[in-house]
This record gives C-alpha cells, sequence and structure tokens, in this order.
C-alpha cells in the first residue's frame, strides 16, 4: 500500500531577502527565525504577514540562529567566531561569547538539558551549558575537516550526531570527548544530518556534496536508502515531525519531497529563489519553511497517508 495517497503543497508566506542561512519556527507564536549572510536576523509574523522584529547581530554572515523559547532568547553563531544570546522581547545581548577559532556553521538546542552545541570550521564541537552562565562544558574533537551540521537524538538525549566535510557523521556521547563510532557516509562532504524515528526504529538523514541524501539504520550502521536525483549538492535534509516526508534541498534551486516509508520522490517544488540552504518545520504543525539566496518561503503540506505511515 503506498504511504502518501495524497499530497499537496500551498504556498503560504514568501519573503523576499538577502541570502537566508538559516530558518526556526517559534513553538508557539507565528513567528520564522531567519538568519541572513548581510549579519542580521529577521523574525517574521507569518500570519500578519509582517516583520516582528530584526536585530542587526554581525558585520558578518550569521550562518545559524535558533530559538530557546523557554527562555525568550535567540541564540546566533556567526562568521566571526562568536555566539549571541539575544532576548526576542527587550531585543537585548544576554550573552557574548567568541566561542571558536573560525566560522560558526550550525547550532543546536537541546530539547530539555540546558545545553546548546555549536560546530564550526575549526573542525570541533562544542557544548555549553546556559545555567552555568555558558560555560563550555566539553569539545569534541576527531574530525578532519569543516563541521557543518549536528543535531541531538530524539530517543537518547545523551547522545547527538555530526556530520562533516571529510565525508564522515559521527556519533557522541556528551559526557566524552572522542566519539562512539563513526561512518564514512558519503564520497565528498556532509552539510547537513537530521534523525528521524519510524516504527520505533532510529534512523539518521545525511545530506552531502556528492549530490545525494542517504537513510541510515541507527542501530546497524548502514545505509538502508540513496535519495538520488539534485544536480548539485544537498544543503539540508530533514524529515517532518508531523506528515511522513523526507525534505531535501539542494543548491540547484529545487526542494524534493520523498515518501519516507517507501523512499519514493513524491513532489519537486522550486520557488525561484536560486540556491535552497535550509529547512525549518515544528512539532503540531503540518507548515515548512525554506531559505534560499533571495527570502524565505513557508508551505502548508496537505496529505491523506495510508495506515503504514511513518510515525514521526
Amino acid at each position: 500500500m503506498e504511504t502518501v495517497l495524497k499530497l499537496e503543497v500551498e504556498k503560504q508566506f514568501v519573503q523576499i531577502s538577502e541570502r537566508v542561512k538559516s530558518v526556526d519556527f517559534h513553538p508557539t507564536k507565528p513567528w520564522i527565525l531567519a538568519s541572513l549572510y548581510s549579519g542580521t536576523v529577521c523574525i517574521w509574523n507569518y500570519h500578519s504577514q509582517t516583520l516582528e522584529k530584526s536585530f542587526k547581530v554581525a558585520e558578518s554572515p550569521v550562518r545559524t540562529a535558533k530559538f530557546i523559547a523557554r527562555k525568550h532568547w535567540i541564540v546566533c553563531g556567526s562568521d566571526d567566531k562568536f555566539i549571541r544570546v539575544l532576548d526576542y522581547n527587550t531585543t537585548e545581548i544576554v550573552k557574548e561569547i567568541e566561542a571558536h577559532e573560525d566560522y560558526i556553521r550550525s547550532i543546536a538546542v537541546h530539547p530539555t538539558f540546558p545545553y546548546v552545541l555549536s560546530s564550526s570550521d575549526d573542525k570541533v564541537i562544542k557544548l555549553w551549558d546556559w545555567e552555568k552562565d555558558w560555560e563550555c562544558a566539553r569539545i569534541f574533537e576527531g574530525h578532519s575537516h569543516y563541521v557543518m551540521h549536528s543535531a541531538f537524538n530524539p530517543k537518547d538525549p545523551r547522545t547527538f550526531a555530526s556530520a562533516s566535510l571529510d565525508g564522515t557523521t559521527k556519533i557522541w556521547n556528551i559526557e566524552s570527548s572522542a566519539p562512539k563510532f563513526t561512518w564514512d557516509a558519503h564520497s565528498k562532504g556532509i552539510n547537513c544530518i537530521d534523525y528521524f524515528i519510524s516504527n520505533d526504529k532510529t534512523y539518521l538523514i545525511t545530506g552531502s556534496d556528492d549530490f545525494t541524501a542517504k537513510v541510515w539504520d541507527y542501530e546497524t550502521n548502514t545505509c538502508v536508502q540513496i535519495l538520488e536525483g539534485h544536480t548539485n549538492n544537498v544543503t539540508a535534509a530533514s524529515i517532518h515531525p508531523e506528515v511522513p516526508i523526507i525534505f531535501t534541498a539542494s543548491e540547484d534551486g529545487t526542494i524534493r519531497l520523498w515518501n519516507a516509508s517507501t523512499f519514493r520522490l513524491e513532489k519537486t517544488l522550486n520557488y525561484g529563489l536560486q540556491r535552497v540552504w535550509t529547512i525549518g518545520h515544528k512539532k503540531g504543525s503540518n507548515q515548512v519553511a525554506f531559505g534560499c539566496d533571495n527570502g524565505t518561503v513557508i508551505v502548508k503540506i496537505n496529505g491523506s497517508f495510508g495506515q503504514d505511515a511513518v510515525n514521526c
């Protein structure tokens, strides 16, 4: 039986801007956070389709920004090597840390612990504890090239995965500076990594400069599917928390939607905003956001799904 019986994508919001390097939904407010190559971070209200707030964070690109909603914060990482934490109500800077020796590529916020991971071109990942005044609690070393992305394991909150331009994925425990194990995952650099759960099993998805995304069985360390079709680097890959669709985004300007059960390509999107850099979504919503060279798009995924749908 086909998992996806009917799939419709409704464009809801388009905001033209400078290059968008990351997007993040607020969990309760109708806000989308976009970090820009220009050094600015914007909060757009996608209900009223207006600019809620704008912060000039740095003179260099802000490649990553996330909400920490339980603290009313935004945490940003930029090419000037700084992590900056802003209170989005008062717009004040809560903390400013010279965090790395090179560009900061991504930030991951732990769902329950007071932890943030930062990944950098200096080849290391750092764990920050905001309850200890943003102390660097641990440095994770082992990659031999830029660390592009990291993600916490939703089933085991003390572990996380990382993706690097050295072509490997590493799995880490937050209590050890050395990786638990390493996968030689792609023939070229890896730009992104995400977890997803299907039938109580844990999988990972990676996206690479080899133009493919791969789905990995976390328990057996094996690749179970290669998602092929992009004609340039895969910049972002993730599964939606509400609908059983894998999204891949690419410098070819397209977003591809894959059946998370059969891995069949269901739909290809192109909004004419040039290269696509990032994907955002949130629990409890079937919306998805994409950040591109020329702006941000939010779409709504409407679908009817069969009984064998992925439990995500």
